[in-house]
């Protein structure tokens, strides 16, 4: 597993073309990709929503159209975050699934569809692109005491030098 965001993390001694080179080969099993605005087609926007522009879209085309599995993600799930159509379009490319603070979505190769809710409620009405979804979408299973211990102890430590705001909101690690 290798973590991008800063250089302790980042295993890449030539920055990102080796990455590119492992993604281009299929060597890189999944994706994690997130944007300012996401849409009901899959596409993504990392560059600028409401006329503003936002950094972060160097390489994220190559990689979400090579990559064999892209998991997009954003914690805010709203209509201003997904929209029926993005702004200007950063990537387009298949995505695996979509995941934000509310939802889980699956892609059935033309559109999403809901696989479950973290939390009661009325998920259709806080999303701006039109989905695919079952009667009554299940209620996201909680994870284990297992997960959650081995999140709090190895993974927590991992990830706490180079994401050190998620660690201590999360965790509660300084």
């Amino acid at each position: 597993m290798s973590m991008l965001h800063k250089r302790k993390g980042n295993p890449f001694t030539e920055g990102s073309r080796e990455l590119f080179d492992l993604a281009g080969q299929g060597r890189i099993d999944v994706f994690f990709l997130g944007g300012a605005q996401i849409d009901g087609e899959g596409s993504i926007n990392l560059v600028r929503a409401d006329g503003k522009r936002f950094p972060g879209s160097f390489g994220s085309a190559f990689m979400y159209s090579v990559v064999k599995k892209t998991i997009l993600f954003r914690e805010e799930h709203s209509k201003r975050v997904l929209v029926p159509k993005v702004e200007f379009v950063s990537a387009r490319g298949t995505p695996g699934a979509l995941l934000t603070g509310k939802a889980l979505f699956s892609w059935t190769g033309q559109r999403f569809r809901l696989e479950s809710t973290h939390e009661p409620g009325d998920i259709r009405s806080e999303t701006g692109f039109q989905y695919d979804a079952p009667e009554k979408a299940p209620l996201t299973p909680a994870p284990t005491a297992e997960d959650l211990a081995l999140l709090r102890s190895s993974v927590a430590k991992r990830i706490a030098p180079d994401y050190p705001d998620f660690a201590r909101r999360v965790w509660g690690i300084n």
